[in-house]
């Protein structure tokens, strides 16, 4: 004969949670009352009761002025406003996966749709979920929601939303959706069975159907340690459903040779371990076998200890905490602020269900069987190995700089505040720290001192460095000719600074542009990428002469590329002359419109026709490449009338010299 127990008997995680919730209220010395038992078990119940916890059955019980616990099932709107208006404190111990139902079902009502809630009508739970919505209907089995549907043509045409009841089953809530995707048209369906008690179905009906008899350890009142027992039955012939090992009888299991051990979530390890115990005694086994519960649970309250790191699997992520099997009997859970070190990240931002996680132990509850756990202080432990670390190595790290103080501003890497001082922050002195305030910045650690919990950096070192390399780097590559990508520092009146990577060099006035300026700034600006190449160099001076004019760049090459003699071109008249027009053909390339060329009659001066900034057509009709002189015509595009033309003729016949006459031969 042997006994195994199910690793997921006992407390779930929301009663955990409430029944820690009594006990740390009951240390603070004030009158503390729970409206309603805490948990389905007389036991714990009882056990508060002698550390002076009383319950209260209705608000009106409430002492005033005292703490008031509500219970791990919740209570409705209505019931919860009273409690405001009451002279009390009240901490909300109401398990977070009821919460999440009581949220759903309010914002069904918000849309306009009917809360339709499966789970035992008279069961807190359900009492409370129902009185957070003003017309919810309840069904206790699918026929009943299927007669409702039935019952009015109407009913499957409404828009509903479907929850359930934490400890139901899911062979009920399986059968219900069934019901409601077949014959509902607007529906909205949320499995609300809490993952645990899911859990616990699920490993007690494999354990019973491999198990001649099945002992259901809890109180016959709780709902859930009911529907174990009603599982187990489908699956083993022989079940008992007992209080404590008080209840155990002998008798029931003398044809069986494999016992399995389950309990109901409201059910403390120190009853599970009694029972496991006697039933051992019942058996004459002086020790439980290897995968009986006793030996799992000895073993986790024997291992567990402040202090220790331990791995564990997330079971269940809400919003105030995150559930962890440790693979014990310990239910362990981390605070949703435990999670990590960055206070902006959320326990969803970094953890699924599922997730195998390395935790840190803070306090362990060998009575109630729980730990709290944290995985903010093993990173941060981590984090602070990592930092002595990179201090003793020299390493350059990235941080995000979040806030500036008098002194200097402060870093945050991986969580851990690192302050920068104002002298190693790479601000000059009397400028701006702020300029740094919400930018990621490499830094070196310089200090590191965790008893006092002070880290100390220096952007200073790491761009000193990188500035000396690259100084190094350049002048050891530099020669004329060679292009760099650089990034413009500063302007003066004779030129620009030029950064080509950490080391500065001048492009002057003269080399920015083929064009005459008076300032730098006509051409570039301060933060401008420009591409240059060396003209000069001296090492010894550390003095780099740079060029940002290109040979491409010349207006004259421009011209050359794009226009020949002939050509029809766009031009702007720039200035007037008494003997002409110079119009700009490109930038920096101007041409000359003479006078006799403005027009296809005599004008006494070029203003008659033109104007500085006008834009005309004219015709490129010669080009001297030495003197760099274009020679431009609007008449060549004007085409004479035919009245025009002949009067061009006599002209030229009148001012033509007259023949001499020929000699007369006699």
């Amino acid at each position: 004969m042997k006994t195994a127990v199910a690793k997921t008997a006992g407390f779930c995680f929301g009663v955990n949670r409430a029944v820690e919730t009594v006990e740390a209220a009951a240390k603070s010395g004030k009158t503390v009352v729970t409206l309603g038992p805490i948990i389905h078990n007389r036991h714990v119940v009882f056990r508060f009761e002698n550390m002076g916890i009383r319950v209260a059955d209705c608000v009106e019980d409430v002492p005033d002025g005292s703490v008031v616990i509500i219970r791990s099932h919740g209570i409705g709107r209505e019931t919860y406003k009273a409690l405001q208006s009451r002279n009390v404190e009240i901490i909300d111990a109401t398990c977070p996966f009821v919460k999440r139902i009581h949220e759903l079902v309010m914002s069904a009502e918000r849309e306009g749709r009917i809360p339709v809630i499966i789970g035992t009508r008279s069961h807190p739970e359900i009492i409370g979920i129902a009185g957070w919505c003003e017309a919810p209907v309840v069904f206790e089995t699918p026929e009943e929601l299927e007669n409702w549907l039935n019952s009015d043509p109407k009913n499957p045409n409404l828009p509903i939303l479907m929850v359930s009841q934490t400890t139901s089953t899911k062979t009920l809530w399986k059968s219900c959706t069934e019901i409601v995707k077949k014959v509902c048209t607007n529906h909205k369906i949320f499995d609300t069975i809490c993952k645990a008690t899911e859990n616990r179905q699920e490993e007690a009906a494999a354990l019973a159907s491999v198990s001649d008899a099945m002992i259901v350890v809890g109180d016959a009142k709780s709902s859930n340690t009911g529907r174990l027992a009603t599982i187990c039955r489908q699956h083993c012939r022989n079940v008992v459903l007992v209080d404590n090992a008080a209840e155990l009888n002998p008798e029931d299991f003398q044809k069986a040779t494999a016992i399995g051990i389950t309990a109901g979530a409201s059910t403390p390890a120190w009853i599970i371990k009694e029972v496991n115990k006697t039933m051992s005694e019942i058996i004459n086994v002086d020790t439980a076998m290897e995968e009986s519960f006793e030996a799992l649970l000895d073993a986790s309250i024997k291992t567990l200890n402040t202090g220790d790191k331990v791995l564990g699997t997330v079971v269940s992520i809400g919003s105030t905490e995150v559930q962890v099997d440790l693979g014990t009997k310990h239910a362990g859970y981390i605070p949703a602020d435990e999670v990590s070190s960055d206070p902006a990240v959320k326990p969803e931002d970094v953890l699924k269900i599922g997730d195998e996680i390395e935790v840190f132990v803070v306090r362990v509850n060998d009575a109630e069987g729980t730990v709290q756990l944290s995985k903010k202080k093993l990173e941060g432990e981590k984090i602070w190995a990592e930092l002595e670390e990179l201090c003793e190595n020299k390493t350059a790290v990235e941080a995000t700089i979040n806030d500036e103080n008098k002194g200097g501003v402060v870093a945050n890497y991986k969580g851990i505040r690192v302050f920068i001082p104002a002298s190693q922050s790479g601000i000059a002195k009397g400028g701006e720290l702020s300029e740094l305030k919400g930018k990621t910045v490499k830094m070196r650690i310089t200090e590191v001192n965790y008893p006092r919990k002070r880290v100390v950096g220096s952007i200073r070192a790491v761009s000193s460095e990188a500035r000396k390399a690259a100084l190094e780097k350049i002048w050891n590559e530099i020669e004329v000719g060679k292009k760099y990508q650089g990034v413009v520092k500063s302007l003066t009146s004779y030129g620009a600074f030029v950064d080509i990577g950490g080391v500065d060099g001048m492009v002057h006035v003269s080399e920015l542009s083929w064009s005459r300026i008076k300032n730098p700034s006509e051409v570039v600006k301060v933060g401008d990428l420009i591409d240059v190449y060396v003209i000069s160099f001296d090492k010894e001076k550390r003095k780099i002469s740079l060029g940002y004019k290109t040979a491409e760049m010349n207006p004259w090459t421009q011209f050359n590329e794009k226009y020949n003699v002939g050509d029809v071109a766009t031009v702007k008249v720039v200035k007037l002359m008494t003997f002409g027009a110079f119009a700009e053909i490109l930038p920096g390339v101007d041409g000359l419109i003479h006078i006799s060329q403005i027009a296809d009659r005599r004008i006494g001066k070029p203003e008659e026709v033109l104007s500085e900034g006008q834009e005309v057509e004219a015709k490129i009709t010669a080009v001297d490449e030495e003197r760099k002189r274009i020679s431009l015509s609007i008449r060549a595009l004007i085409e004479p009338t035919v009245e025009e033309q002949l009067d061009a003729i006599e002209e030229d016949a009148e001012e033509a010299p007259a023949e001499e006459a020929a000699p007369v031969e006699e």
